[in-house]
């Protein structure tokens, strides 16, 4: 018998202008499962099924393979995780709309190239290979951003610190007309977008990442029309400046991601001016410490980090590592916590985390988002142990 609210898997089809068997088909391949099935094995779905059939469709429409489309989807309607997944997907087009001109372009140069010339420029037929094979980036590309998004978002919902994690760390850099900054792993470029009209108009900024599609966020978000920002993709461990370039370096939370930790240092130490600081952020080992007790207490498989990232960088041995390359060193706490009164938020910053967590929970997600919400009912207190340390080149 059918249900008040729900679909038969016919006039959902109808409904979404699909076919009978693609419902069918990603039912029994799990990418969409009903919402309520009968003794008798009928099949009826939702609204709230129509939101995931959407994501669906449209990972497909940019060449995701259904495996990969199955590791990038979550089984929630909740309009926190509704947002966070249109945003990204927004993201996503505005990347295949770049990487398609870009495609657009050089077909057209090498066409015009082989009609002047009569023969065929090889290297530019490199160059459309390379870009015809940007695709296969985009899932990690989506990943990342999705995993970035929903870390901020849970900072941003509910810090008890309302200044805020970006305008302090822009306050801490004491910014002066004529400075010449680098900031190496910018991500999406936030930091540049929190205070935009305190940046003095004299200053010269270089955004950095070793990621094309993350300094492609950052264009983004700053802008590229500003001619205070140059952009630039490149390893923190091979810095492409002289010596002596720079008056400000920052490193926002990127040093225990980089597989050479000295020699990152050293090659910040080499590009900084007599006088220059080094701002790089790092937290403690108690930082979001809740967390881990919470999925702990689910499931004890659980490890949310393969590995701790504050013990290759932390509050704990920053000085000691710093102290090689920098005479004086400085730690500033960020001093602040979360309270969260709300379980999808802190579900999404749990799947955004490195390590095996979806292994267990996305097999027993409801399971887990009830446990979550238990756990939330009157606000959910996490510690926040973070900072900046400072190092002064000479």
């Amino acid at each position: 018998m059918k249900k008040p609210g729900y679909y038969s898997s016919g006039e959902f089809a109808r409904m979404a202008h699909v076919t009978l068997r693609t419902i069918r088909y990603y039912d029994k391949q799990n990418i969409l499962k009903p919402s309520y099935v009968t003794e008798a094995g009928a099949r009826f779905y939702t609204d709230e099924d129509f939101a995931r059939l959407q994501q669906i469709l449209l990972l497909k429409y940019l060449g995701f393979s259904l495996d990969d489309i199955r590791d990038m989807t979550i089984d929630d309607a909740d309009y926190h995780f509704m947002l966070n997944s249109l945003n990204i997907q927004l993201k996503l087009v505005r990347d295949r709309i770049e990487q398609m001109q870009l495609v657009e372009q050089a077909i057209q140069d090498t066409s015009d190239l082989i009609k002047k010339e009569h023969s065929i420029d090889w290297s530019q037929m490199l160059n459309l290979i390379h870009l015809t094979g940007m695709e296969k980036s985009m899932k990690n590309q989506y990943q990342d951003a999705s995993n970035i998004s929903a870390r901020i978002n849970l900072h941003s919902l509910y810090s008890q610190n309302k200044q805020g994690w970006f305008p302090w760390i822009f306050e801490q850099l004491e910014l002066k007309p004529g400075m010449k900054v680098l900031e190496l792993g910018c991500g999406d470029g936030t930091l540049w977008n929190v205070d935009r009209d305190k940046i003095p108009e004299q200053t010269e900024i270089v955004v950095s990442d070793i990621s094309d599609g993350m300094l492609r966020d950052a264009r983004r978000t700053i802008g590229a029309d500003d001619s205070r920002f140059r952009f630039r993709v490149f390893d923190a461990g091979r810095i492409p400046y002289d010596e002596d370039s720079f008056d400000l370096v920052i490193a926002n939370h990127v040093l225990f991601y980089c597989e050479d930790i000295p020699k990152v240092c050293k090659e910040v130490k080499r590009v900084l001016k007599p006088g220059g600081r080094f701002v790089c952020s790092t937290y403690g080992n108690d930082h979001m410490r809740e967390v881990s007790e919470l999925v702990q207490k689910f499931d004890d498989r659980i490890v949310l980090a393969a590995k701790n990232l504050y013990e290759r960088f932390g509050k704990e041995n920053g000085e000691e590592i710093l102290k090689k390359d920098f005479e004086k060193i400085e730690w500033r706490r960020y001093e602040d916590s979360l309270i969260v009164p709300e379980p999808e938020p802190l579900i999404s910053y749990i799947l955004s985390c490195h390590g095996n967590q979806g292994q267990y929970i996305l097999d027993h997600y409801k399971e887990f988002q009830s446990y979550v919400r238990k756990k939330t009912e009157g606000g959910f207190h996490i510690t926040k142990d973070a900072g900046i340390f400072v190092g002064y080149n000479g």
